[in-house]
């Protein structure tokens, strides 16, 4: 019907204008007469702002008089039980336990450098020399008169035992030999600061400072050595999720830079907020057999916090809310073929998931929710559905 009365207002219009020759658009742009070709398009614009009002109030009309223009269309999806699995998303950095600058514990020249960048070292391996300053030498002499009192006191301690000579005799003698020893004992552990190794087996990353440079102690960064053996991943969660995130949870980390995705656990959740921002640490464990994790790599972490083995899920886009500020989505009842009736649903949701949120309550499995159309109709109101084939479940 809309459409006859369309296609005659048009032909109204072009047989209007075909009897008029003298006033045809052709002739009139032929006659090059500026004021008539104006005038000509004044008439026409006049023409076509009638023929819109007149079509919008045909147009309205139908709709009043058609009961089937005042049927709403939708499509609908069933509402189903699925395993509803929420991720906390956070962003961490790679770190481990064993990357390392060490400084000296002696000053002076460092007269050799026994290893460079890359090389991989064993723990209480020898990495530099420092020059003691003549301490070897008197270590020698100390330990000449630690001999000899060591010898002075068996003699004495063999003549003590046949009781023969005094006990201050044997008493001095011992004391000597004993002094003696810790005077030698506490000169080796000096040298011995001149000697730098490695405190953990790794990989030397850096040689900071070069043969012949003079060091001192905690002011002197000599080498950077890292282990990637053991690596983690540290972030702050926040205070909210201190009873759901906690040591043994699963971890789906992402590594950006790299594109690779693994599965982890939580290692250690820490015991303390922090009053400042609100959050508690979180270390993740990460493999890293290839070596390509580095210390300081960007991951993102996705922490199982909450499952839902019979969950249902809708999508965010079609729950409404009321002046009381109850949320709320259209089910249909009474559906005949491609007729229904819109029910509203008050319903109570929890945590939502990328575009689809979980209903705690107000909807059963197996009902069927107006999805395409959803805001536009009203409780009670007859419905048509545009697709019937359109009843598939949400997918988490």
């Amino acid at each position: 019907m809309k459409h006859i009365i369309y296609i005659s207002l048009i032909a109204l219009v072009l047989f209007s204008c075909g009897n008029n020759k003298i006033q045809s658009v052709e002739d009139i742009i032929a006659s090059n007469d500026l004021e008539q070709i104006r005038q000509k398009k004044t008439d026409l614009d006049t023409e076509q702002q009638a023929l819109v009002e007149q079509l919008k109030q045909l147009s309205s009309k139908i709709k009043e008089l058609d009961p089937q223009e005042k049927i709403p269309l939708i499509t609908t999806f069933t509402a189903k039980e699925s395993v509803f699995t929420h991720y906390v998303e956070l962003q961490g950095n790679v770190d481990t336990k064993k990357n390392l600058v060490i400084y000296p514990e002696y000053s002076g020249i460092m007269i050799n450098v026994f290893v460079i960048e890359g090389q991989k070292v064993s723990k209480g391996q020898t990495l530099a020399k420092i020059d003691d300053g003549g301490l070897s030498q008197q270590v020698a002499q100390l330990q000449i008169q630690a001999d000899l009192a060591k010898t002075t006191f068996e003699r004495q301690k063999r003549l003590w035992d046949q009781n023969i000579g005094s006990e201050i005799q044997f008493l001095q003698a011992k004391s000597t030999y004993e002094a003696q020893q810790k005077a030698v004992s506490q000169l080796q552990q000096q040298v011995a600061r001149t000697v730098v190794r490695a405190p953990f087996s790794g990989t030397i990353d850096d040689v900071i400072t070069e043969q012949g440079s003079v060091v001192a102690p905690g002011q002197t960064q000599l080498f950077r050595i890292v282990n990637l053996d053991k690596m983690y991943i540290e972030t702050d969660v926040p205070e909210n999720y201190i009873t759901n995130v906690t040591e043994g949870k699963i971890v789906e980390v992402e590594f950006p830079v790299l594109g690779t995705s693994m599965q982890a656990k939580v290692r250690q959740a820490g015991s303390f907020i922090n009053p400042a921002n609100r959050t508690f640490k979180v270390e993740v464990t990460i493999p890293n057999k290839d070596k390509n994790i580095k210390p300081n790599l960007t991951a993102k972490l996705k922490i199982n916090d909450y499952t839902n083995e019979k969950a249902i899920l809708i999508p965010l886009s079609i729950i409404s809310e009321n002046a009381k500020g109850e949320q709320y989505v259209y089910a249909i009842t009474d559906k005949s073929n491609n007729k229904a009736i819109a029910k509203r649903s008050i319903i109570t949701t929890g945590k939502t998931q990328g575009d689809y949120i979980e209903v705690l309550s107000g909807l059963s499995n197996n009902d069927e929710i107006i999805q395409e159309g959803a805001r536009s109709v009203k409780d009670g109101q007859d419905v048509k559905i545009l697709d019937l084939e359109i009843n598939e479940s949400t997918k988490a």
